[in-house]
């Protein structure tokens, strides 16, 4: 088994069917295993769906959200032209999943949904969006701006359509931009739970300023293939940074995160855990960089990667990576890879609780340790259960 800090190795999957409408429509041919960030993933099941757009009804993939005081909607170029400044200033300007949902969303007259904090909101925001049951690619895009001092509890509820029968593999391609102002806090939680003809494409793109608080939770599984691509800068350093991650992969699923922080300035600080179930043929990918520069001096980041194996035939490609120039830093990381221990496992049986019973006790208790950093509004959709029938 990798112990911590081991990067697993093996061959690359092979690359995915030809899909021209998906490179037409992205403007750029598709990744392939040559390109890094896409070594481990297939995208078969991104290809496999219908070449058509899935356009959400009432104009808008995430419906008509009820607002909270506080919260207020921008209108205008004006707020199209900070997305793409955010989305530019975090790196994922260039990104292929962001190039496609860019254009999809433009063919398919899909408006920005873009909203303002102002105060303390007390109110939790809700944010649904649920793939086409018709198959075909549905586009969202959100802007969030935060303005300084400014407080948000957000969630996103990102599903398959529960209320139809799929009739064909969908898919969905989420494009979230936040810019908070100073002293700002975010508590963000990204709940996808989605089902085996269905991918996900979610990107998130932050830039923080100083004193600001971002804690992003997200746990996902279900998925043919999710791919999660949060990319968090710090502009001047002095910001806090709490990722919480969980994806759950089964059968034949792709489970793909590739996470990036940067600081651009001094005294910033990141507390970052990422962890996997993978059971059955299920495939997880995690790759964590951080880039701590000369200017970023006292920075403060740890980075862990935990994944568990459930089955023999299960894998998890895991790297995370520091590049660190400052000399002035406290910085560590670390991966593991493992299964259910059995010394744990034979202590529960010993008091009387059977084994199956024993394993389902160990994986609620790995799971939980990120589920309860999502915002509260999440229990409503009882992610724990879901994600455990994936494993």
């Amino acid at each position: 088994m990798p112990t911590a800090t081991e990067t697993t190795t093996a061959t690359p999957p092979a690359t995915a069917p030809a899909a021209p409408w998906l490179a037409e429509l992205a403007g750029s041919p598709l990744p392939t295993r040559r390109q890094e960030d896409w070594r481990f993933t297939a995208l078969d099941p991104l290809t496999a769906i219908a070449p058509r757009l899935a356009p959400s009804e009432g104009g808008s993939g995430w419906g008509q959200p009820q607002l909270p005081a506080g919260v207020e909607r921008l209108e205008g170029a004006a707020a199209e032209e900070q997305w793409l400044r955010l989305l530019q200033a975090s790196g994922g300007g260039e990104q292929w999943p962001v190039a496609l949902n860019r254009a999809a969303a433009q063919r398919a007259a899909e408006p920005l949904l873009a909203l303002r904090v102002r105060g303390v909101v007390t109110e939790p925001l809700l944010l649904s969006l649920a793939a086409s049951a018709a198959g075909g690619l549905r586009p969202a895009q959100l802007l969030l701006v935060l303005e300084p001092g400014a407080s948000l509890e957000l969630l996103q509820v990102i599903t398959d359509d529960q209320e139809q029968p799929s009739q064909g593999p969908a898919a969905l391609s989420v494009v979230t931009a936040v810019q908070l102002g100073g002293g700002a806090r975010l508590k963000a939680g990204c709940l996808a739970l989605g089902e085996a003809q269905a991918c996900l494409l979610a990107h998130w793109a932050v830039l923080q300023e100083p004193a600001s608080e971002l804690e992003l939770s997200s746990a996902m599984g279900g998925w043919g293939l999710a791919r999660f691509e949060p990319r968090i800068v710090q502009s001047q350093g002095a910001a806090s940074t709490r990722l919480r991650g969980l994806q759950v992969c089964n059968g034949r699923q792709i489970a793909d995160t590739h996470s990036a922080v940067r600081f651009d300035g001094p005294d910033g600080q990141l507390d970052q855990l990422h962890k996997v179930l993978a059971d059955g043929q299920g495939r997880s990918v995690f790759n964590g960089a951080v880039k701590v520069p000369q200017v970023a001096q006292r920075t403060n980041a740890a980075q862990l990667s935990r994944s568990l194996l459930l089955s023999d035939r299960a894998r998890v490609d895991t790297k995370p990576e520091l590049e660190i120039v400052a000399d002035d830093v406290k910085c560590a990381h670390g991966a593991t890879v493992s299964r259910l221990r059995q010394e744990e496992l034979f202590y529960l049986q010993s008091r009387g609780i059977a084994a199956s019973q024993a394993a389902t006790l160990l994986k609620r208790a790995f799971c939980e340790e990120v589920l309860r950093d999502l915002p509260a509004a999440a229990a409503g959709w009882n992610p724990l259960e879901r994600l455990l029938a994936e494993a």
